[in-house]
């Protein structure tokens, strides 16, 4: 595989068989901040561009996929000094037209689980853990998670997953659709990497055309999608709820929610 570019700390190959492998470089856990889903998207948009790409595997260096938003950082999911927020850069991977296979090892959890779910295949291992647990930090759920958790495994077990903020293993979210491919561990990048060549291998103009026929104004849909979810994010985080919830998280214990 040649490399094709560096973008902060994603970076990108491509191959011979027109599948590029853009990986995720911040182990163990691989946090998400604003930059990094730029970088991101900066990267799909130069391969929507390139000729030599029909397919891209995401995958992340390390034990996990994305573990969420790196709280650490000075503002991990809001806008940088100009105004650009988290969830435009968001919009823009959605907007993409390179058809995408994600290849999770570990946790998609939060906003980890939004970035896992925008490519259109997921392969994962027994091992993976996927959980949507904004509640159980005191906040409202994000990424564009209110359009493509249902569109994957229904409106009620969308509901279910984002109102407990229960962590699932591989098989259970095999079982609920929410992946597309359960593997043994060691498998999980290059049973990816087959079914993107398996797609690559496909009229290039058939697979995009069909694709957005299939996915329709999925962008839009996320842009009108994260306009609330940021709203009441920004809502929510002044609550003693979701000061508990983090500090509960920091400290390894259940969260005493007051409903403030």
């Amino acid at each position: 595989m040649n490399e094709f570019g560096r973008f902060g700390d994603v970076h990108v190959g491509l191959g011979d068989d027109y599948v590029a492998l853009a990986e995720i470089r911040r182990p163990p856990n691989n946090f998400f901040d604003r930059r990094l889903i730029e970088n991101l998207a900066e990267a799909f948009e130069r391969l929507d561009a390139s000729d030599a790409c029909r397919a891209i595997v995401l995958a992340s260096e390390g034990r996990h996929f994305c573990a969420g938003a790196n709280f650490a950082s000075r503002d991990p999911i809001g806008a940088d000094d100009s105004g650009r927020h988290l969830y435009d850069e968001a919009v823009r991977l959605f907007a993409t037209r390179t058809p995408v296979v994600a290849a999770i090892q570990g946790a998609a959890i939060g906003g980890g689980l939004g970035l896992a779910l925008m490519p259109d295949f997921r392969v994962a291992a027994p091992e993976a853990r996927f959980s949507a647990n904004f509640a159980r930090l005191g906040f409202h759920h994000g990424f564009g998670l209110s359009v493509t958790l249902p569109r994957l495994v229904g409106q009620q077990a969308a509901a279910e997953l984002l109102y407990t903020g229960r962590r699932i293993d591989g098989e259970r979210a095999h079982a609920l659709g929410l992946c597309d491919r359960l593997v043994p561990l060691e498998r999980v990048r290059a049973e990816a990497g087959e079914l993107a060549a398996e797609i690559a291998a496909s009229a290039p103009l058939a697979v995009e055309s069909i694709r957005q026929t299939l996915r329709g104004d999925l962008s839009e849909e996320i842009r009108r999608a994260t306009d609330r979810e940021k709203a009441e994010q920004d809502r929510l985080q002044k609550t003693q709820d979701f000061r508990e919830g983090t500090r509960a998280m920091a400290e390894r214990r259940l969260p005493d929610f007051q409903g403030r």
